[in-house]
């Protein structure tokens, strides 16, 4: 699959293709990344995001294709003349120096002046808030303050390109979201072309400009956050992006301006006519997100209103995620704000959900 931006490209990937003996690791991959551009790699372990990354790092030699980073051919480039900043998951800072050392290496490597080093590492210091840190050990740091030690190494060089490789699966929840929110600051500040590999989908839609889905090797769709929750272009990035609802397989039925689904065991279902190519008659999978499910009022009537046994209630704080079973459906969820819902319904006790279809994905089904 091929993607384009708006923006010049600063990373370009020609048919990039890796395998690993008989199996294949990323199959086929073309790409082009903006410049000033944060891209996110997202998928399940194993995907192939990390493979896809190392190889533009120079780590990994591709199988095929060309990787091109502003306008050269690096494909056969050496790592360190890559010209490009990577932070670790490990986060791979050296344990016998310093952090002021540790922030200096890269551009000791490439023998600057001590002068324009000592200028360069106070530059980062103050900008990755680790002022007084300079000359602590990485052992005596946090883990939110040796990661900012590693962005520090990493943007210190003033690379072409930052590689982040989930450099917040090692944080716990609260100073993951701290370290979120740091990330886009950065990349506002800097306005480096950014490439993230991560599997978590709330990290993704919260910064990226575009992601990357990838699954088996395979790049399954290119989009804006936003575009990717409400359109996606299969059934597994449906599934994969956010909580949803994968109804069964129905057939699509179509007079006009009147469209509906057909389930075996719960029947019609008034369904969106959208000018989406799928034909009457054919075979769809509707997917449904949480909030897009509710509790049907006391006497409410409708063509999408469904009957059901609560399964269980999973209470967030803010919200309540409840799971009925609905005959012909399965497990059906929504999300209801705060928790009476768990004392209005208990676990065991019948209720009933609107579906609004109206906000459904539609896919076709082969």
């Amino acid at each position: 699959m091929t993607a384009t931006s708006q923006a010049p490209a600063a990373v370009e990937l020609v048919r990039v293709r890796k395998e690993f003996g008989s199996a294949v690791g990323v199959a086929d991959v073309s790409l082009k990344i903006g410049q000033g551009e944060f891209l996110t790699l997202l998928g399940p372990s194993g995907c192939g995001k990390s493979t896809l990354l190392g190889m533009i790092a120079g780590f990994l030699t591709p199988t095929a294709g060309k990787i091109v980073v502003d306008g050269v051919d690096i494909t056969e480039v050496e790592p360190y003349r890559r010209d490009i900043g990577m932070v670790f998951q490990s986060y791979a800072l050296f344990p016998h120096m310093n952090v002021f050392d540790n922030i200096a290496f890269g551009l000791r490597m490439r023998k600057l002046p001590k002068a324009e080093i000592a200028a360069e590492v106070r530059r980062v210091i103050e900008m990755m808030k680790l002022d007084g840190f300079a000359e602590r050990r990485v052992s005596q740091l946090s883990g939110g303050q040796q990661q900012r030690v590693a962005l520090a190494r990493a943007i210190v060089i003033r690379p072409k390109v930052l590689l982040l490789d989930e450099p917040l699966s090692a944080l716990d929840k609260n100073l993951r979201a701290q370290m979120q929110v740091e990330l886009s600051e950065l990349h506002r500040k800097t306005g480096l072309t950014t490439i993230f590999v991560t599997h978590d989908q709330g990290e993704a839609l919260s910064l990226s400009d575009r992601i990357v889905v990838m699954n088996r090797g395979e790049v399954q769709q290119v989009a804006r956050p936003i575009e990717l929750y409400r359109t996606p272009a299969n059934g597994f990035v449906a599934s994969f992006i956010g909580e949803i609802n994968a109804l069964p397989v129905a057939r699509y039925e179509r007079d006009g301006r009147e469209a509906a689904l057909v389930l075996p065991g719960v029947g019609r279902l008034a369904a969106p006519a959208r000018d989406d190519g799928l034909i009457h008659g054919s075979a769809v999978r509707a997917f449904l997100r949480p909030e897009h499910v509710r509790p049907a009022l006391p006497d409410e009537a409708g063509p999408n209103i469904v009957s059901g046994v609560v399964a269980a209630h999973i209470y967030q704080g803010s919200h309540t995620i409840t799971r009925v079973e609905v005959d012909g459906l399965g497990l059906i969820e929504t999300r209801v704000t705060g928790a009476d819902i768990v004392g209005a319904h208990p676990v065991g006790a019948p209720i009933a959900l609107m579906l609004d279809l109206g906000e459904a994905v539609l896919l076709a089904t082969p």
